[in-house]
């Protein structure tokens, strides 16, 4: 799979365009990406955008182990998404949502948290998932795929108390807002107005989508 045709999915959904290719930014070396990593608390992890700001320069690379690189070249999910392929992809739909919404705002001179890139990524793996269901003619019981995401995650045990919170808080709002998606546009098959939808809220602060979110009937 070619992280770029992922890139081009996500932004053709959004109608957003970055003028970046995200394999240009892309690591699989482990060692390289400790070495890269200049966060506070860095842990292991299969897949992380690395971030360094100084002034107006923002550096970025995104990690994705060479073992999960591996298996995607292997069995495409872009060609057929299935349960064996199903952890790996959602592993290369958070590192390209990360990275295509955090240069999307730096495009627009606006600042992101890490909560709105977790709370986006979560979202993007439902809407992506979603969206090559259909096109692969496959049956997609859209409340399964949300079970799997929101109602039953597994947290990394290394995270601490502030990055579990951080997670939780973006699969509780995520979930949320997915299930909105559920019952007003995919259990009624209106996949436009679902699109236009989703445009409107990729474009909103973190504080709107939250309103938005937990404003939802």
């Amino acid at each position: 799979m070619r992280l770029n045709a992922l890139q081009k999915l996500l932004e053709r959904i959004y109608r957003v365009e970055v003028g970046l290719d995200v394999e240009d930014f892309l690591i699989t070396a482990p060692e390289l990406a400790r070495q890269l990593d200049t966060s506070i608390n860095p842990r292991e992890s299969k897949e992380k955008l690395l971030v360094s700001q100084q002034g107006d320069q923002l550096d970025l690379a995104l990690f994705l182990d060479a073992s999960v690189m591996a298996r995607l070249s292997e069995d495409d999910p872009l060609v057929s998404l299935h349960s064996e392929n199903f952890v790996d992809f959602l592993l290369a739909v958070e590192g390209v949502s990360h990275f295509l919404y955090l240069i999307w705002n730096a495009g627009v001179e606006r600042g992101v948290t890490l909560l709105e890139l977790e709370m986006q990524a979560e979202v993007d793996k439902f809407v992506t998932a979603t969206s090559l269901w259909k096109h692969q003619g496959r049956n997609l019981v859209s409340s399964e795929l949300r079970y799997c995401l929101f109602e039953a995650p597994a947290y990394d045990a290394a995270l601490d108390r502030v990055q579990r919170q951080r997670y939780e808080d973006a699969n509780h709002y995520a979930g949320k807002y997915c299930l909105r998606l559920e019952n007003r546009y995919l259990k009624t098959a209106r996949a436009g107005a679902m699109m236009e939808e989703l445009r409107r809220f990729y474009r909103l602060t973190q504080g709107e989508k939250i309103r938005l979110i937990d404003s939802a009937a």
